[in-house]
This record gives C-alpha cells, sequence and structure tokens, in this order.
C-alpha cells in the first residue's frame, strides 16, 4: 500500500525528486544491520517472534503517517516500514526454508503469496486514495498491521537451535561471508531488488507523469506482483543453481529490458507488458537467491544466511531511488529510467562473468570431501 501511497503523499507535500529519492532511501541505512541483527534472532529465538514484532511496528509507523507533515516527519514514517521489513524477511525467509518438502516450491509459494498481498494492497491504496485521500489510507494500513499480528499468532513456532544460546549474535556471519557463493546471491538479490525499489519510489511518479490517476496507476502497479505470482508458483520446480545454468543471466536481462524500456511509449499496452516482464524477471531471480544461498548454509545458520541476502536488497532499496531522485530533478525521470535500465544491465552481465567464480570454491570443497 505504501508503494503507491508514500511518494506521492511526499509529492502532494511539496518535495523535490531528490527528496523523495532521500526519503525512500535514508531509512534503508538503518535497515542494514537491523536486517543482519533479524537474521540472527531468528537462528536464536525463532521466525515467529520476530514475524509478529514486525506486524506491531508496522500498524506504529501507519498511524505515524496519518498525522506526519513536511519532510522530517516523512522520515520517520518510513523508518517505521523499514525497520518492519527488516526483521520481516530474513524471518518468513528462514521459515519457509524450514518447511518439509522441496524447497523451491515452498520459497516459491511464499514469494506468490507475498505478491498476492501487493497486488491487493496497490489496487487497494490506489482505489482509497481516490476515495478518501491519505489519512484513510495509512489508517486502513495500520488495520492491516494489527490483522497480520492477529493472523500471525495462529502460525507455529519454529525450531529453536539451542548451540546458537551461547554465542555472539552476529557470529554466523564471520564464517559465511568467506563463502563466494554468499557474495554472488547478495550481487542476486541486489539486482532482483531493483524493480522493487522502483515500485516503491518512481514507479508510480512516471505514470503520474503521464497522466495516469491513483486507481489506474495501483492497477498498472499490481501487473508487476501478477507477474511475480505467476513465477513464484510455476518456475519454482525448475530453478537450478550452480555454474552451469543461464538462470540468473536471462532473469537479470529481461529485468533491464523491463526497466530501460519501461518510459519508451506512454501507452497502458507497452507498459503494462514491461511492469509484468520486470515482475517476472525479478520474482524468478528472488527464487534463485533464495535458494541458492539456502544451500549453501547450514539449517542453523540459515536465518543468517538470508538476512545476508537481504542485504542485497537493502543496498538496492538505499542506491536505486538515490541514484534516481537525483538524475530525474537533473535530467528528467524518463532518463532516470535508461539510466538504472543501464545499471541493471551492467549487474546482468557481470553475474554471467561471476557465475563460475562464485561455485569454484564450493566445487573443490566437495572434491576434497
Amino acid at each position: 500500500m505504501t508503494w503507491l501511497a508514500l511518494p506521492l503523499y511526499a509529492n502532494s507535500q511539496g518535495l523535490s525528486n531528490a527528496q523523495i529519492g532521500l526519503l525512500i532511501a535514508l531509512p534503508v541505512l538503518a535497515q542494514m544491520p537491523l536486517n543482519l541483527a533479524g537474521g540472527a534472532y531468528a537462528d536464536r529465538i525463532g521466525g515467529r517472534r520476530i514475524m509478529l514484532g514486525s506486524c506491531c511496528v508496522m500498524a506504529a509507523a501507519a498511524l505515524w503517517l496519518m498525522l506526519a507533515k513536511g519532510f522530517w516527519m516523512l522520515v520517520l514514517g518510513q523508518l517505521g516500514l523499514i525497520l518492519s521489513r527488516a526483521t520481516f524477511w530474513p524471518a518468513t525467509w528462514s521459515m519457509a526454508s524450514e518447511l518439509p518438502g522441496d524447497r523451491g516450491m515452498q520459497l516459491g509459494r511464499l514469494n506468490a503469496v507475498t505478491n498476492l498481498g501487493q497486488i491487493s494492497g496497490t489496487v487497494l491504496s490506489g482505489l482509497l486514495l481516490s476515495s478518501g485521500g491519505f489519512p484513510l489510507t495509512f489508517g486502513v494500513l495500520a488495520g492491516m498491521g494489527a490483522s497480520a499480528f492477529v493472523a500471525g499468532l495462529g502460525a507455529r513456532p519454529g525450531p529453536r537451535h539451542s548451540h546458537a544460546a551461547g554465542r555472539h549474535l552476529l557470529a554466523s556471519y564471520v564464517s559465511l561471508l568467506r563463502n563466494r557463493v554468499v557474495h554472488y546471491s547478495i550481487l542476486c538479490a541486489y539486482l532482483s531488488a531493483l524493480p522493487f525499489s522502483l515500485s516503491v519510489s518512481f514507479y508510480p511518479l512516471l505514470l503520474a507523469q503521464y497522466g495516469y490517476h491513483e486507481a489506474s496507476s495501483g492497477i498498472l502497479l499490481a501487473l508487476r506482483a501478477l507477474g511475480a505470482i505467476g513465477a513464484g508458483l510455476v518456475v519454482g520446480r525448475f530453478v537450478r543453481t550452480g555454474p552451469e545454468t543461464l538462470w540468473p543471466v536471462v532473469c537479470g536481462l529481461a529485468v533491464a529490458a523491463a526497466v530501460g524500456f519501461m518510459p519508451l511509449v506512454n501507452h497502458v499496452a507497452p507498459i503494462g507488458f514491461w511492469l509484468l516482464v520486470v515482475g517476472i524477471g525479478s520474482a524468478a531471480m528472488t527464487l534463485y537467491f533464495q535458494i541458492t544461498i539456502s544451500e549453501a548454509s547450514r539449517v542453523e545458520e540459515r536465518g543468517s544466511a538470508l538476512a545476508l541476502g537481504g542485504l542485497g536488497w537493502s543496498v538496492s532499496h538505499f542506491s536505486t531511488p538515490l541514484v534516481m531522485g537525483f538524475i530525474a530533478d537533473r535530467f528528467g525521470i524518463v532518463v532516470g529510467f535508461y539510466a538504472i535500465g543501464g545499471l541493471a544491465l551492467a549487474c546482468a552481465l557481470f553475474i554471467a562473468g561471476a557465475r563460475r567464480w562464485a561455485f569454484r570454491e564450493a566445487a573443490r570443497r566437495v572434491a576434497r570431501a
């Protein structure tokens, strides 16, 4: 819901493109260390408690935004939203990776349900903005956070790893950061999150510049999540990791093309098509990095490993809107999309070259064993 509401709310208060970029990017600096702490705590006390706490923070941040006026009050509200996400994602990814059954299928289902929430959230946000304005929209979001807390009470607690109790909270990261596959997965996570970063910042502003009102923008942005649902449900059983697969390269090229070509034609059909493509590509890349980093880590450090993957998301959420905001202020928002599309292309090409380097060490370790 905030993807559409927050940038438009900031724009309605007279903030410049650069300020909106800072609004989206600055709180992410806090997300990075909290994301790592959230993953470590998920290993220590289980993901369920972390998930429930994130629901409470989401509701509180939404209530704050109902009253927020000016740049710094909006930053504080956005900080609450960021803190909620920073703890939510590693906790739920860790819980899903430990479910019985095929890991790719389980993570794919989780991602599909998440994107179903993105569809309903963006569409609902657009309708609420059109009918009741910003206070009603943020009020409904607070109610959603409270409802999610109640629903989360029914989730089964995951296993607690007793060996972690006597260790330093961040001890698992020392060994994980020696693993090349983890570094490679962080890069894949960065590229998978790039369209997500644009969705919560400049996609709504581009659509507004092209003349689409809030309800239409919500429906169009929902197409990105619709493509991600299809990818989560269908491709989970086909995802393969390792140095031979071209899966991350193809996904990265699809993301780059969809972002760079998005503003070429101001018509609902090509805009909807590219949003669908970017949803499929980014969701498939997300699933790939989740499976890759899960396979490269032990179960007792799974939350920490997935939090490191989430670090790639955090860096994307910080850098993408920040760069986009300054480019948009100087050269226009359309040129900004071309530039970010070029950045995504560079990342995809780098991933193509880094695959064998990342998995070479793992292959040697298996051979020695």
